[in-house]
């Protein structure tokens, strides 16, 4: 497929280089691979109403969603936190040097940043990202998930803390190679967010790491953090879609985030100690858990490509959510699947047979496209819902909030847009339930220029040509039907 400088919307499908034989034997990775894929704007297919979900039921089907766990040496984690200074969520939070101004209130947000807002229904909370965050054309928003996620109680310790995963935008490398460091490709960060005063958000980056060398090492992680859960101690993402391992995601924990101890653009041991590319903090992957082949982003009719994932506590046990993406511009269906997971002081998060395995709970088949975050709720009365957001393509289009079951499919309705459905944030990307407060929370993508590409940032004024659409917001669960 050709490739353009587009702002291709949501997951940007990724290539990311080599890692090494070290990461392979710590997590039965290798080459850190993304599919890539255009999205383009087609009105006609997002718009379309997509009917009821059809559950998938099959032997054959739901074997292609069995995952394998992989748990890295106790002994190598614990090396790691020898080396390097073992710190907390809190001192993370403590040292947050980055403010988040309310597009609301603040004239530090512009105007296309409120407007990419839903418009209905309104988000009852909102922030943007500082503002070299807010243009840089290197990252991408992808992720969110929070303490809400974490514990029942909505906050870890003494904090409430919302978590946004940000993925290196390859693409931008791919147009103008002179832009970037080679070596940047495939990094993956994460922002942690003090959400305890409202309207006074503030957060710092975090790098996402894999150890090598028993421990004595360790370098970037290659992914595309299309989805994150924090459950318990351990922060799930997404992983990379077709590495060495196949794996699909890979588990950190909120017990292992140290601290760097030199500052280079280097990612691991140097000279005076170890290096995280700059950021102060690195948290090292724990684990991971693959899939069973190659995963295909044709169809899907085989092994899926973890798009997302999110985090459903109405159900018992408590399940993991996950989806697989195809285009905004096609009539491609994708599957919905979640997965049981296990008690959350467990060393690994899913629960797993015998055999290490966890096997998918249950699966369906959706006709929305451009799905770049799902959640699934059921009522006290025991109702199921799932809610599955069409992200459109195109510059300045709004998403449709489509509500689904196995009966019906339904949306909101607004004016104002260029459609009457078209009502769901501008090019948004996963969803998390806060469950205390039963308030969902999401991120938009996109700071391309008006015509959706991106800007060659060693280019004069190209900061003047960025059209910055990143927010972070939340809404009523109440109010999405």
């Amino acid at each position: 497929m050709r490739r353009t400088g587009k702002a291709r919307h949501g997951a940007l499908r990724r290539r990311a280089p080599w890692i090494g034989t070290a990461v392979a034997a710590a997590l039965g990775a290798g080459a850190l691979l993304f599919t890539n894929a255009t999205s383009q704007a087609s009105q006609a297919a997002v718009a379309d109403n997509p009917g009821a979900l059809k559950p998938l039921t099959s032997s054959a089907e739901l074997s292609k969603l069995t995952l394998t766990q992989r748990k890295v040496a106790d002994t190598t984690i614990a090396e790691l936190d020898r080396r390097l200074p073992n710190v907390g969520v809190d001192t993370v939070l403590k040292s947050a040097n980055h403010t988040m101004p309310t597009p609301t209130s603040s004239p530090a947000c512009r105007a296309s940043e409120k407007a990419a807002l839903p418009v209905k229904p309104t988000a009852t909370a909102a922030y943007c990202f500082t503002t070299g965050d807010a243009l840089t054309q290197s990252w991408l928003p992808q992720s969110v998930t929070s303490s809400g996620d974490a514990d029942d109680d909505g906050a870890w310790g003494a904090n409430k803390v919302v978590l946004s995963g940000w993925t290196h935008n390859d693409h931008l490398y791919d147009e103008y190679p002179g832009a970037e460091p080679a070596a940047d490709r495939g990094l993956a960060r994460v922002a942690f967010i003090d959400a305890n005063t409202p309207g006074a958000f503030k957060y710092r980056w975090v790098l996402l790491t894999v150890p090598t060398e028993g421990g004595a090492n360790f370098a970037k992680l290659g992914s595309h953090l299309g989805g994150m859960v924090w459950y318990g101690d351990k922060l799930i993402v997404t992983a990379s879609n077709g590495d060495a391992g196949q794996n699909a995601l890979y588990v950190f924990s909120m017990k292992h985030i140290l601290q760097a101890t030199a500052n280079s653009t280097a990612i691991g041991k140097v000279s005076g100690g170890y290096s995280a590319h700059g950021y102060q903090y690195l948290m090292p992957a724990i684990g991971s858990y693959g899939l069973s082949g190659k995963c295909s982003s044709a169809n899907d009719d085989g092994v899926p490509c973890f798009a997302s994932i999110s985090l459903d506590r109405s159900t018992t046990p408590h399940r993991l959510v996950a989806n697989e993406w195809f285009s905004s511009g096609g009539t491609q269906p994708a599957r919905l699947f979640r997965y049981g997971l296990g008690p959350t002081e467990g060393a690994m998060p899913l629960a797993v047979n015998g055999s290490g395995k966890a096997l998918a709970a249950d699966a369906y088949e959706t006709k929305a496209v451009g799905v770049q975050g799902a959640l699934s709720y059921q009522d006290s009365a025991g109702g199921k819902r799932w809610y599955v957001p069409s992200a459109r393509g195109g510059p300045g289009q709004h998403g449709i909030m489509w509500r689904q079951d196995t009966a019906k499919t339904t949306a909101t309705t607004c004016s104002g847009t260029d459609l009457a459905g078209a009502c769901w944030a501008k090019h948004s990307e996963s969803m998390s339930l806060w469950w205390s407060t039963k308030t969902v929370w999401s991120v938009t993508e996109w700071a391309a220029d008006a015509k959706g590409r991106w800007q060659d940032p060693t280019s004069s004024g190209w900061q003047d040509r960025v059209v910055p659409e990143r927010v972070l917001f939340a809404v009523p669960l109440s109010s999405l039907g």
